[in-house]
């Protein structure tokens, strides 16, 4: 079962910026696709980024440009640089695993992470 701990929210004013980190044990993290989701208050939980294994990056259309997923292998983490936040920006962060080649995400979330961005 893998364990998944994000970090790094917080209160950011309009054009702030955060990073977010995700520590991920209990798991093959070398060989994971690793993925950023947010869900804002009333709204579906919905995919940010993700980074295959060999550091393929994917992002969705309202962050592009603004956001960049990396990885560490060596420290079984990733993280999600947060740029030119706006207040639509505003959730719950977590961070999510699959196998390379499968479309299910792991049913195991971490307590996610609070982003606020407002003036």
């Amino acid at each position: 079962q893998v364990q998944l701990v994000e970090s790094g929210g917080g209160l950011v004013q309009p054009g702030g910026s955060l990073r977010l980190s995700c520590a991920a044990s209990g798991s093959s993290f070398t060989s994971s696709v690793m993925g950023w989701f947010r869900q804002a208050p009333g709204k579906q939980r919905d995919l940010v980024a993700s980074i295959t294994n060999s550091g393929y990056t994917n992002y969705a259309d309202s962050v592009k440009g603004r956001f960049t997923i990396s990885r560490d292998n060596a420290k079984n983490t990733v993280y999600l640089q947060m740029n030119s936040l706006r207040p639509e920006d505003t959730a719950i962060y977590n961070c999510n695993t699959k196998r390379v080649g499968s479309i299910f995400w792991s049913g195991s979330w971490g307590q996610g992470t609070q982003v606020t961005v407002s003036s």
